[in-house]
Order: C-alpha cells, then sequence, then structure tokens
C-alpha cells in the first residue's frame, strides 16, 4: 500500500511526555517522510527536547513560535498547526497525520491504521482510540461512532483536499468529519488500535472552561439550538453533575451574542442540523 505520510504536531508545555511520544514515533515500523513539531510558545524545556531529536533525526523538523503568553483554546492548536503544515517540504503525501504530543502508542500503530485505509477505500478520517490511565486501569474515551479524537488524526489526500483542510477555530475537530461525511466519505476510529493519552482531555484548562469551549465549538460548527438543548438535558445525568450541562450552554449563548466567525456554508449547517434533528427522532444518522 502507498503509505507516504507527513505528521504535524503542535505542542506547548509537553516536555513531561512529548519524549515518550517522539520515541513511539521513530520507533514505528513505517516512518513518516517528514514530522514537523511546532513548538507553541513552551515555557518550559518542549522546544529544547524536540530539537535535540531533530538532530538525531533528519526527517523531524522543529518550528518555534513566540509565546503569546496564554493558552488559545481551538484557535490556538490551529495556528500552530498551520504553521507547521506551510511549511512542510514533502509535497507528495498520501496522508496527513495531526498529532498531540502527549501520546504513547505501540510500534506497529501507523502500519495497522494505514491497513485501514487498505481495506476501505472510502475512508477519509480514522485514526486509533483514546485510552487514559485511571488508577493503573486503561479507560476508553468515549465518542459518537463518525468521531475521531483531535489528538489523532489521519486524514486521505483526496478527503483531505475535498473538505478543504481544517477550520481554524474552535469546532475544527467536528467540522472536518461532518464536511468528510457529508461528501460521501466515512470517518471512523479503530477499536483495536489504542493510545494512550497523557492527559485528560480539557484537563490543561480546567474542567468548567472547557465545557464551555465544547459549547463555543457547537456554536461554531452550526449545532442545531434544540440539538443543544437536548445534550445539555441528557448531560445533567452525567459527571459531572449540571456544571458540564451549564458550561456548555453559557459557552453556546455567549458565542451566540458575541459571534465568533463560524462555518457559514449552507449546505453544510443544512447537512448537520437534519442530521442532529433525525437523530433527535430517533432516526438513522452519522451518530449511529
Amino acid at each position: 500500500m502507498n503509505s507516504r505520510y507527513v505528521i504535524i504536531t503542535p505542542a506547548r508545555d509537553e516536555q513531561k511526555y512529548i519524549e515518550s511520544t517522539i520515541q513511539c514515533v521513530a520507533s514505528q515500523t513505517i516512518r513518516p517522510a517528514e514530522w514537523v513539531i511546532v513548538d507553541d510558545g513552551s515555557s518550559d524545556q518542549t522546544g529544547e527536547i524536540a530539537d535535540r531529536y531533530a538532530a538525531q533525526h533528519p526527517w523531524i523538523r522543529v518550528i518555534h513560535r513566540t509565546n503569546r503568553g496564554f493558552r488559545k483554546s481551538g484557535g490556538g492548536v490551529m495556528e500552530a498547526f498551520y504553521d507547521g503544515y506551510n511549511n512542510l517540504q514533502c509535497a507528495d503525501w498520501d496522508f496527513i497525520v495531526k498529532l498531540d504530543g502527549d501520546l504513547s502508542f505501540a510500534p506497529d500503530y501507523f502500519e495497522k491504521c494505514f491497513a485501514y485505509f487498505e481495506r476501505d477505500p472510502e475512508l477519509g478520517i480514522g485514526g486509533g482510540e483514546i485510552h487514559h490511565d485511571v488508577a493503573g486501569e486503561l479507560k476508553l474515551e468515549a465518542n459518537p461512532r463518525f468521531h475521531v479524537r483531535g489528538a489523532t488524526k489521519i486524514y486521505r489526500s483526496a478527503c483531505w483536499n475535498g473538505i478543504g483542510g481544517l477550520w481554524p477555530a474552535p469546532g475544527w475537530d467536528t467540522i472536518d468529519e461532518v464536511k468528510a461525511n457529508m461528501l460521501g466519505w466515512k470517518t471512523y476510529a479503530f477499536p483495536d488500535l489504542h493510545l494512550l493519552h497523557h492527559r485528560f482531555t480539557g484537563s490543561e484548562e480546567g474542567l468548567f472552561r472547557d465545557r464551555v469551549k465544547h459549547g463555543v465549538a457547537c456554536y461554531v460548527s452550526g449545532y442545531h439550538p434544540l440539538y443543544v438543548v437536548a445534550s445539555c438535558v441528557h448531560r445533567l445525568i452525567k459527571k459531572p453533575y449540571f456544571v458540564g450541562s451549564v458550561g456548555i450552554m453559557y459557552g453556546f449563548l455567549k458565542a451566540h451574542f458575541t459571534r465568533p466567525p463560524r462555518l457559514e456554508e449552507r449546505s453544510y449547517v443544512a447537512y448537520i442540523r437534519g442530521q442532529q434533528l433525525r437523530r433527535l427522532c430517533g432516526m438513522q444518522t452519522i451518530w449511529r
């Protein structure tokens, strides 16, 4: 199979984990043609660690961004990602990977991922499933059927070109999959391929702020207001009780009044809202 791939890793203050991630990639049975690690203004030793490994491996390059002084939710990751993307030297890749700098995975991870793409020509976006170490036991981070976690996403080149790349703001990791499904591509995670995520998703910002960010992402992603309300009601019975729902609704309403830029493509908005209304009615959707 033709599996020439490139990786882009936005990393900010990841000195505790990035060395493990680099060693995992360096140990792969199929190595990337190029790996661009973007040090997004880290105040720790992230950049120095990446530089040290880049000196040992010619296929690793490091870009250093100026420290903006704060963590910019969603948009900051995409700014760093596109700094890496615009500096890629390999132009004839077949897959592009967005990979976080705090993951560990098996040496044959990418080889097995590409086997999925080979078996399914309609697969546009894929990746392994995220697990967390909870008291010594690996716990799966559950997600909708069509969703691949933003920490580890592999895009087939034709799908990448079809969706026009990634939306440079919160909600990017939902917009990409919805657009791909709208265009006829499949998107799903691989249940037998596990990655260990050393941080809980959103933990660097705190739980409530992460839920607020999710509410903003729902607005930016064009979610139907009824679906957001139903989602918040459903979350009332899940931990963290009440706080998560309030955070999401607050973020959604805040975005509604502040009007951050969002995707306004009519076909996209009609598709995602139609899918959400179908789900509320118990009909077949991309969610199941």
